[in-house]
């Protein structure tokens, strides 16, 4: 059979990449709910070649949606993070008169950080709604997350806006800056919001006028709102985030130090005995979610020095060259995983950099 009729056609249709607006409150609703893909068949090479083109042309990027989108690994370092977000996830269960802490997410790019934030919020925002259902007594949607990305010169005004649109209220645009505010404590209140998730924070330059700002109105919401906060970016604590842009001995008497608490995330290492088992532990994992006609248990882990030199350990750099590699792997009718293909995937430039010179 071939045309849109196919079996692979049929498959992409229902399991195409998702598209989802984590800033938005359908967005995200969208991805806490979203299903599983169903599976996907594993053909013998006999059974391609028996394939029509458009069928054949169809399995091939099926395979090529599937093996891009493994499931989160459960690793050390997912698991070392999930445990001090679970401590201070301990605190959102004060009284709304006690104040709450805030855990921050701090690591070098490529390390997985937004994808532990956004997978341990999706777990808690759906235990939440089993318990309490999708509406509040006073019947407000229940919201019990709010993700908002951050961008480059984010101010005070423009942080308030992207939390109102996030719940969609209409007058995100239209208020002044203490309105804004006020409107934002409001949504929290109204919806039930437990946790906020603050991504990219690194774009804010907490040494600036606005980033003094919106650090101080931070502090200030975590007053207002009976909400732990989570912050994500890179290299906060050398960025100042945590001394509130300040210098000296006034840094000791930053807040932010005291509330929020540091949760670091480490790449992944093949010098220790220890730090090999365990990337050669995520390389199985990885390897046997991978749809190739001739894949096999060990053609990733076979490969655990050279992939760690390419990679530095970084899971983001990891799951690029996999994506990669696999296209090459069905391209060229290798059906498996080798030295060679590997050596042939070009990665991300800090990735080649640090690899050219190991």
């Amino acid at each position: 059979m071939s045309g849109p009729g196919n079996r692979w056609a049929k498959w992409l249709r229902e399991n195409e990449p998702a598209r989802y607006n984590l800033a938005t409150k359908q967005g995200w609703d969208a991805f806490v709910h979203a299903a599983p893909r169903q599976p996907l068949e594993r053909l013998s090479r006999s059974e391609i070649s028996r394939l029509s083109a458009e069928e054949r042309e169809d399995y091939d990027d099926a395979r090529a949606v599937w093996n891009a989108n493994p499931t989160t690994v459960h690793t050390a370092q997912l698991a070392r993070a999930y445990s001090v977000m679970d401590q201070v996830m301990a605190s959102n269960r004060r009284d709304s008169d006690r104040l709450r802490g805030a855990v921050v997410i701090d690591a070098a790019p490529a390390l997985g950080k937004t994808t532990i934030a956004t997978r341990y919020a999706r777990d808690l925002h759906r235990k939440i709604l089993r318990r309490h259902g999708p509406r509040t007594p006073e019947g407000h949607q229940r919201l019990p997350v709010v993700y908002l990305p951050l961008s480059a010169g984010t101010t005070l005004k423009g942080l308030n806006q992207k939390l109102l649109r996030f719940y969609g209220h209409p007058a995100a645009t239209r208020s002044t800056r203490a309105e804004l505010g006020s409107l934002a404590v409001d949504c929290v209140h109204a919806c039930r919001t437990q946790l906020i998730i603050l991504d990219d924070l690194h774009f804010i330059d907490f040494k600036r006028r606005n980033g003094h700002e919106v650090s101080n109105h931070l502090k200030g919401l975590a007053n207002e709102m009976p909400v732990t906060f989570m912050y994500v970016g890179v290299r906060l604590r050398e960025k100042k985030f945590f001394d509130e842009g300040l210098l000296g001995q006034d840094a000791a008497y930053a807040q932010t130090s005291r509330r929020a608490t540091r949760c670091d995330i480490a790449p992944f290492t093949h010098a220790t005995t220890s730090g090999a088992r365990a990337w050669s532990a995520l390389l199985a994992a990885l390897e046997a979610h991978v749809i190739l006609a001739d894949a096999r248990p060990g053609m990733l882990t076979e490969h655990a020095k050279l992939l760690a030199r390419r990679t530095q350990g970084c899971i983001g750099s990891l799951t690029n060259l996999l994506d990669r590699v696999c296209y090459l792997a069905i391209a060229s009718g290798t059906e498996t995983i080798t030295e060679e293909l590997i050596a042939q995937v070009t990665i991300d430039n800090a990735a080649e950099l640090s690899a050219s010179t190991a």
